[in-house]
């Protein structure tokens, strides 16, 4: 009687098992076909940069992808005149609005020294952060404008992607107080 039941439980699990396998076969081939209204790849980005408490920080920051790395766009108000460190942060984490800390430390593999706007001169050969894009230098109504390629950088692509990051403004050269964030995300293609 024992060996009867173990191996009718036997045959009703190979045939569940099989049909669960088939119907499992049957949703993975309709999950793989291609949808007729996929999307574009992803080679644009914008941050919109909020103030953290008691800044008047604002602007917009434009990422696209080009020939070895990422052109940045950026167009801020509401700084005090001179130079302010501009970087690309390692989380899109902005809940921190107080201090901006949420963002972490400044993304991207460390590389030899470039030439970027606004930049204090730097040793050749000195090693930075990929997500360092130079200072942004304000004039004397608080505007600052900014166009620097970041070299072996993506904006969502295998190497280094930058959407998802956050982009952070500091009160001084390079350090200080983060006055200014925001997130890295998508841009809509259809905008100008």
């Amino acid at each position: 009687m024992k060996r009867h039941t173990f191996l009718s439980w036997t045959v009703a699990s190979l045939t569940i098992a099989g049909v669960l396998s088939f119907v499992g076969t049957g949703r993975s081939q309709q999950a793989a076909a291609p949808a007729a209204d996929t999307p574009a790849a992803v080679t644009a980005a914008i941050a919109v940069i909020s103030p953290t408490t008691g800044s008047n920080v604002a602007g917009w920051v434009k990422f696209t992808d080009v020939d070895g790395g990422v052109k940045v766009v950026a167009d801020v108000t509401g700084l005090s005149p001179g130079k302010h460190g501009f970087h690309i942060h390692e989380w899109g984490d902005i809940s921190d609005a107080a201090k901006g800390m949420a963002t972490g430390g400044h993304y991207g593999p460390q590389v030899a020294w470039q030439d970027l706007p606004g930049e204090d001169p730097h040793p050749a050969g000195t090693m930075h952060h990929a997500g360092e894009m130079g200072n942004l230098e304000a004039d004397a109504s608080g505007h600052a404008h900014l166009e620097v390629t970041l070299p072996g950088m993506t904006v969502k692509g295998a190497v280094y992607p930058i959407v998802g990051r956050s982009v952070i403004v500091h009160a001084k050269p390079d350090v200080g107080d983060r006055i200014g964030q925001g997130v890295i995300g998508a841009a809509n293609p259809a905008a100008k």
